[in-house]
């Protein structure tokens, strides 16, 4: 019996510097670091972490400080450790103390944002996924001046079903991808392709509408839906889902065959599945289901292993999908390869 015990302490006391160095850090990291402008929370999180979703884990905002889980530039990062772990603090000199009630002159939008906004942007601001009964359900452009097939910014188009007298501003869709579940089959929702954006001129019945800008031609069919506010967050940090996840990607923006790294996949994951802005997932390559030329069964067929191919990054959720931006791929991706919990 005290055998087993001191076994089992020279067990635990062994494991202590593991659970003490779970947080795998760069081999190269820097001791300090001055944050500059350009750069993004994922950069940084590489430059000290070997596994950049980890940051939550090593990041201790200052509760003294104002805005304490935002990163802006000139502030100096200073990597410490605590009970022997691994723990980042920033140093913000004389700017991060409130030393009277006036506000600070420092926008939210001036702290680094996690990815390049460059790339997400568009699909922040625009793109939607709704249910089919949604699109079915939208008043619709009915007519355009002079009988034109297409119409652009400046043009003036009818507009029928337009119910809601409080709104006058709406965007034009068309309806796009249907996505659908690769494995139960169930409808995920439909993609809304935005047009460009109308305001009511004269209501009605028939409404009359001045299209005021445009990204495409609007035709008649098109759908309107009332603008959306912008109230997405720029500021999340990655970080793992706190439970197993386990989907698919299902479509891929700019109808690439191979994905690469910040392009833009949708997944069969959303709000229901308990995803969030900043969740990071590894992408597998699927694995190829082939014959077994060696079985005597000359039917038998056997499914190759999946294949790690790198990590993507969740940053606008609807109930049933997600989009998602590829931040690292050791291979190339493909449609239907696979996405889990990082670890």
């Amino acid at each position: 019996m005290i055998r087993r015990i001191c076994l089992g302490l020279v067990v635990l006391l062994m494991s202590i510097p593991l659970l003490a160095n779970e947080v795998a850090l760069n081999p190269n990291h820097p001791e300090r670091y001055v944050v500059k402008k350009g750069d993004t929370l994922w950069d940084i999180s590489a430059m000290f972490l070997q596994y950049p979703w980890h940051w939550p884990e090593i990041w201790r905002a200052n509760p003294q400080v104002e805005n304490p889980h935002l990163i802006y530039p000139g502030d100096e990062l200073i990597l410490a450790y605590r009970d022997g772990r691994p723990v980042l603090q920033v140093n913000r000199g004389l700017q991060t103390v409130k030393l009277t009630p006036e506000m600070r002159e420092v926008r939210m939008d001036e702290a680094i944002t996690t990815i390049p906004l460059s790339i997400i942007r568009p699909f922040l601001t625009k793109p939607r996924v709704v249910g089919e009964e949604v699109l079915e359900a939208a008043p619709y452009v009915v007519a355009t001046a002079d009988e034109r097939l297409l119409s652009g910014a400046g043009d003036i188009v009818y507009a029928r079903g337009i119910i809601d007298t409080d709104a006058s501003e709406y965007s034009v869709f068309r309806g796009g991808k249907h996505y659908l579940d690769p494995e139960s089959g169930e409808s995920l929702g439909v993609e809304a392709i935005y047009n460009g954006d109308a305001v009511i001129k004269q209501g009605g019945e028939t409404a009359t509408l001045d299209l005021l800008y445009t990204s495409r031609e609007v035709m008649v069919g098109d759908r309107l839906l009332a603008v959306e506010e912008d109230d997405f967050d720029l500021n999340f940090f990655p970080r793992a889902p706190s439970h197993a996840v386990d989907g698919t990607i299902i479509s891929v923006f700019d109808g690439v065959s191979q994905v690469g790294q910040y392009q833009i996949i949708v997944l069969n994951l959303g709000l229901r599945d308990g995803l969030e802005s900043g969740h990071v997932l590894s992408v597998y390559k699927a694995g190829k289901t082939i014959r077994d030329t060696v079985s005597s069964d000359s039917k038998a067929m056997v499914t190759l292993p999946d294949e790690y191919a790198g990590e993507a990054l969740v940053f606008k959720l609807y109930d049933k999908v997600s989009y998602a931006v590829v931040m690292k791929a050791t291979t190339a991706m493909h449609l239907f390869d696979k996405v889990r919990s990082a670890q």
